[in-house]
């Protein structure tokens, strides 16, 4: 079932004008080239402009196969078979993906029915592989949740949807199966996620605790709710639940994964790193959530070759991931307390009614190691919510790269970059310096409201930090303080009298 499959070449195709063929065709010379990324797009569009031809679904349900995206490819395999169902190979590779998705039952049909097809097919041994692989789970040990194979098919396509962002279809799917399959403990776990990720917390909890009455000590319902505690901040619950995970010694891949990716979440990186590196260790080669969640807890264990190395894996699956490694803000990180590491307190700037205070929070996502599970986050950052101001601040914590060049966004890039000025002479933030930095920020948002340009940046942070520190020492100086920015103490002056306009019932 491990054997790579080629794409057939089609002859006599002469086209001018785009059409599946002309795709198809571009897909087999990126292959021929090991241009896989090209392929797989070529062939996406010819099925999408030829989307009744068996042979181009068929092919392109076999490049989903190679990526390990099997749901997706056992949807454009049955289709295929629906189309021609006497194609001996569409037969063929509908078995070894039900295989490779647990459905057993499913493969050993497709399998035989392959056979009968053609007997003496290319693919005839390993269609006996599979009936063999088939029978031998016949014997293996009930499980607790339903075999029924369309069942499984299902929540795989719905969980797919799910990933996409589409949760209210997601969650129609997921309460269809749950009707039919009301012991289907996988689903009730992926709807509570659905409607968590929808901002429903307390249905989403309901489901968990349906879960766990009806399948007692089910792990994948108890590590979701440890991520939920986790976010809600409910720290009492949190360490009643690690205190029960900790303790489980699970056996089975999967549960091994949801355990060590649950506990590197919440950043217990000892226990985490025992059960993502056991699975490794055992040939298991994972998606990028694997290779994600076992360099963070490789690396925060102080293994940093390891983490280095499965950073590495995820950089070749998943290259859009750069930048968001678990060294990345390592030379930020001198003091754990620094204001810049505290997830409580950004969560706090970046949920307060005042929009100055998001700026903060916005600017504190770009410095802080806990960026990722920030972003993550179903509730913490809304953009359909935010002004086109905190868009651009939220780009540039995702360190978006702007167009230098356009004059619309200057005044915002000044700004930033004075922001970093200031940030580089107080870091790491302790309590009593965000002070001085809400004080910028909401010189910043009335500035920027009123277009001014920020022409200077090093003057400018050192005229609000010199308005900060007088307001509250008598004996700072004009002069130490533009001595201590690189700026003359006229220059200082200047910048102070045109910030001042900014600070809030000066114009009053």
């Amino acid at each position: 079932m491990e054997k790579k499959r080629k794409l057939k070449p089609r002859e006599n195709v002469v086209s001018f004008i785009p059409n599946g063929d002309f795709y198809y065709n571009k897909a087999l010379q990126a292959l021929d080239r090991e241009q896989f990324e090209k392929a797989h797009k070529y062939l996406q569009r010819a099925a999408e402009l030829s989307p009744e031809d068996s042979l181009i679904l068929m092919q392109y349900g076999v490049i989903k196969m190679e990526l390990e995206q099997h749901d997706h490819a056992l949807e454009l395999l049955r289709k295929a078979h629906s189309i021609d169902p006497d194609e001996p190979e569409i037969v063929l590779f509908l078995a070894e993906v039900s295989a490779h998705l647990g459905m057993s039952d499913e493969a050993g049909k497709y399998a035989k029915l392959y056979l009968e097809l053609d007997q003496q097919g290319v693919y005839a041994e390993e269609a006996l592989e599979i009936i063999d692989f088939s029978e031998q789970m016949k014997e293996q040990p009930t499980s607790d949740e339903p075999q029924d194979s369309e069942a499984v098919y299902l929540q795989e396509k719905a969980r797919r949807m799910m990933e996409e962002g589409n949760f209210k279809e997601a969650i129609e799917q997921f309460e269809e199966i749950i009707q039919d399959n009301p012991d289907f403990w996988a689903a009730y776990n992926n709807l509570s996620l659905a409607y968590f990720y929808l901002g429903e917390a307390e249905q989403a909890r309901a489901l968990l605790h349906q879960v766990l009455k009806g399948n007692f000590g089910n792990l994948h319902a108890l590590c979701n709710l440890t991520v939920m505690a986790y976010y809600e901040k409910n720290k009492e619950e949190l360490e009643e639940l690690l205190e029960l995970l900790v303790k489980i010694q699970p056996y089975s891949f999967d549960h091994r994964y949801k355990l060590g990716a649950t506990l590197a979440l919440v950043g217990r990186y000892e226990e985490a790193y025992k059960w993502l590196r056991s699975l490794q260790k055992r040939g298991f080669e994972g998606d990028p959530g694997f290779y994600f969640w076992l360099s963070h807890a490789a690396y925060f264990s102080g293994r940093k070759a390891v983490g280095k190395s499965a950073w590495k894996k995820l950089l070749e699956i998943d290259p859009d991931k750069e930048g968001f490694e678990p060294w990345a803000h390592e030379s930020r990180v001198t003091n754990p307390n620094a204001i810049e590491q505290n997830r409580e307190f950004i969560v706090e700037k970046l949920e307060s009614k005042y929009r100055s205070d998001r700026l903060f929070g916005l600017f504190l996502l770009g410095k802080t190691i806990h960026k990722q599970e920030i972003i993550a986050h179903p509730g913490w950052i809304d953009v359909d919510e935010y002004s086109s101001m905190e868009k651009l601040f939220l780009a540039y914590a995702l360190e978006h790269e702007f167009d230098a060049q356009d004059k619309s966004i200057l005044p915002f890039l000044r700004a930033m970059e004075a922001s970093d000025i200031l940030y580089m002479q107080s870091m790491p933030i302790s309590m009593p310096n965000t002070f001085l930095f809400q004080m910028w920020f909401v010189l910043c948002e009335r500035a920027l409201d009123e277009n001014y340009q920020f022409k200077n940046p090093k003057a400018l942070v050192a005229a609000a930090d010199y308005m900060y520190k007088s307001s509250r020492m008598k004996s700072v100086t004009k002069k130490s303080v533009a001595e201590a920015y690189g700026v003359t103490t006229t220059t200082l002056t200047k910048y102070v009298n045109e910030l001042i306009h900014f600070l809030p019932g000066f114009d009053a």
